[in-house]
């Protein structure tokens, strides 16, 4: 099975390519760079093998899925898709062209972003367990799967920039820092060194105090699975975390696409 997997998230847009299942490359592109994304996109599609059983020559066996938080940019992608590549997307999401992967125990399903459900989704296949996913992109969400694969809810905080963003907008005196690094000292000597740490800690505070509190919920200590763009910055405050994944997203989404095909079938 070949596909071209897009995660459309806050900040960019992630493309995956995988061929005759498996990953070939994945990239990451700016949101408000169209030619980067369709530039990305034509090349995927280009390395997709032609179909042979069509009997257009230039048909190529492969489908383009879909999963997007922010609909303009989802609008931008798939004007890309069809007038550069002649095809359409099929969208991941509640009420869209493949449903979602698993079971939602909270109000409102069809308000709960699709990242965060394909991300956990990704975590339970895996792990087949009760799982706690968290991703630290542009907003910090911490998210549960209880032992039978049904997500639960969890909790949204904003993320680095954002809070960055906040504490220099809504502050007389408070400086915009630059990216959040890890600390050289738990206490900053300056302010700046102050707002980076105050900012680094509390993230991984929360992950820490809020999957205690899962846990406690659940009855057990389930495996916990970090993700985003700044799942780097603090893999090495996070001991207590059991797995690093990059791009969980995209690979839900192929996974989501294959469980829809197969329960199809």
């Amino acid at each position: 099975m070949n596909i071209i997997a897009i995660d459309i998230g806050n900040t960019n847009i992630t493309a995956g390519l995988f061929i005759g299942d498996a990953e070939a490359t994945i990239e990451k592109t700016k949101g408000d760079k169209p030619e980067e994304i369709a530039a990305v996109l034509k090349n995927y599609w280009d390395r997709i093998p032609l179909a042979k059983a069509s009997r257009d020559k230039t048909k190529r066996d492969g489908v383009i899925v879909i999963a997007s938080v922010k609909p303009d940019w989802m609008d931008t992608v798939k004007k890309i898709v069809q007038e550069q590549l002649g095809e359409k997307i099929l969208e991941i999401g509640f009420g869209k062209d493949v449903p979602l992967p698993m079971e939602l125990d909270v109000d409102g399903p069809g308000q709960i972003g699709v990242d965060r459900i394909l991300a956990a989704f990704t975590a339970y296949s895996v792990v087949e367990d009760a799982v706690i996913v968290a991703d630290f992109g542009t907003a910090v969400t911490i998210d549960v799967v209880d032992d039978k694969g049904v997500f639960l809810g969890g909790t949204i905080m904003p993320g680095f920039d954002i809070s960055a963003e906040a504490l220099n907008r809504y502050t007389a005196g408070l400086p915009k820092i630059g990216k959040v690094k890890i600390p050289k000292k738990p206490f900053g000597k300056n302010t700046a060194e102050a707002i980076n740490n105050g900012l680094y800690y509390s993230a991984i505070g929360a992950l820490e105090i809020i999957g205690r509190l899962y846990s406690e919920h659940l009855g057990k200590w389930p495996q916990t699975v970090v993700t985003g763009g700044n799942m780097e910055i603090i893999r090495s405050g996070c001991d207590f975390a059991d797995s690093f994944v990059d791009n969980l997203v995209v690979k839900g989404i192929v996974l989501a696409y294959k469980k829809y095909v197969g329960e199809k079938t």
